[in-house]
């Protein structure tokens, strides 16, 4: 394993969704997330939020506030992901899927509880105040 990379996730809420992606391959193959991805060299990290937000659901954001962050340790990877808030500018268009995303929807917060999510998503969105710990998404 080499040292930690470092990646970025984008929380994007509107009308009581959550824009999510299920992963298409590597680490949480199959489970779905926010949009992020690895930051580029010389990239600076609100841009990287930007270019995976389009490159995995085709919509184009801002980026708001740093929300948090977390590490995950998948098959011999070490990641650091800044999560922010994100504000879709276009909420009309309807995500879709690209570079390695297999699937782009917005689900309504009560109902991601049907969602494979990966590790530690629900946590964060309750930590955050995305969700209410009380909440139907709850575990």
């Amino acid at each position: 394993m080499s040292g930690p990379e470092l990646a970025v996730g984008a929380v994007a809420v509107c009308d009581d969704r959550l824009l999510l992606v299920r992963r298409g391959h590597g680490p949480a193959a199959g489970e779905w997330s926010v949009p992020g991805g690895r930051v580029e060299l010389d990239e600076p990290v609100a841009a990287a939020v930007v270019r995976e937000v389009a490159e995995e659901t085709g919509l184009d954001v801002i980026v708001d506030e740093l929300l948090g962050w977390v590490e995950r340790f998948d098959e011999g990877h070490h990641f650091v992901i800044l999560d922010f808030r994100v504000t879709v500018l276009d909420t009309d268009v309807p995500p879709s899927p690209g570079d390695d995303a297999a699937e782009a929807v917005w689900v309504p917060l009560t109902d991601l509880g049907e969602y494979r999510l990966v590790d530690g998503l629900v946590d964060f969105l309750e930590d955050v105040d995305v969700l209410d710990p009380l909440g139907p998404a709850s575990r």
